[in-house]
């Protein structure tokens, strides 16, 4: 009962959600739109998201209103010897204090250190089902066994490893078409959202990927700079919230965005 109340804050009604991560500046540093936090949030709140993801941290110093909060534990930086050892920098202790819905961990399955990051995953997942805790397992394949993160084997089979761990929701790449990313999505038995990936040059090119997503079947998106680095974040968070939520197209979303 605890779990499912929880996970009503991060999938709407309609079984879809819209999430952004505000998680990076662990990684990479207070890049542009995370510089002034607290306004960004205001402005994509006011978008229509359905969800913020940030660190514990960031969640002491801002207020995500009604959209849920999700706590995210594991974290790396870009000035590390190997930033795809994503290790666990909180625990599911500090996302209930924080009154979180949810908590999230990434793994990078196929790196040098995978079989610690799935330690953590299995860890967190037991620590989640004590406390009705969804958990969001981000999972992407990179490594030097992966010739493209973005290939349907590989992120079908790291889609897996979530479910099999225990992941409520699984965060993972777009496979590049609507067919390729069906077959990930048919194949995995809990809800799939599309990670938002490094920040586009076409507005237009980025929202036909959100589209095609949600065509292919997956419960929503996780964007992050495509959203608090646009130029008007909070348009941009309400185009994207209309396709996922209205079913609304590429061109009239474009509208929403003042843009068509």
């Amino acid at each position: 009962m605890g779990k499912d109340r929880r996970l009503r804050k991060i999938l709407k009604e309609d079984g879809r959600t819209f999430i952004v991560p505000m998680d990076h500046g662990l990684t990479q540093g207070p890049i542009k739109g995370l510089d002034q936090i607290n306004e960004t949030v205001r402005m994509i709140l006011n978008g229509g998201v359905d969800a913020i993801l940030v660190h514990k941290g960031i969640a002491r110093l801002i207020d995500n209103g009604s959209a849920g909060l999700i706590i995210h534990l594991s974290g790396s930086t870009n000035l590390s010897g190997d930033p795809l050892n994503k290790v666990q920098v909180a625990d599911v202790i500090d996302a209930i204090r924080l009154g979180a819905d949810a908590v999230s961990i990434h793994i990078n399955v196929g790196c040098p250190t995978e079989s610690d990051q799935l330690k953590i995953l299995g860890s967190v997942s037991s620590e989640c089902e004590d406390y009705s805790l969804p958990l969001i397992a981000m999972m992407y394949p990179r490594g030097p066994k992966i010739d493209s993160e973005y290939a349907e084997k590989y992120v079908s089979h790291a889609v897996r490893i979530g479910v099999e761990l225990g992941a409520d929701i699984i965060k993972t790449n777009y496979t590049g078409s609507l067919d390729t990313f069906r077959h990930v999505v048919s194949a995995c038995p809990v809800p799939v959202v599309m990670a938002g990936g490094p920040k586009k040059k076409s507005v237009e090119d980025f929202l036909s990927v959100v589209k095609d997503a949600m065509l292919a079947g997956a419960s929503g998106v996780a964007v992050g700079r495509n959203v608090f680095q646009a130029s008007n974040p909070k348009r941009m968070a309400a185009a994207i919230s209309a396709i996922i939520h209205k079913g609304m197209d590429v061109p009239a979303a474009l509208k929403v965005l003042g843009e068509g």
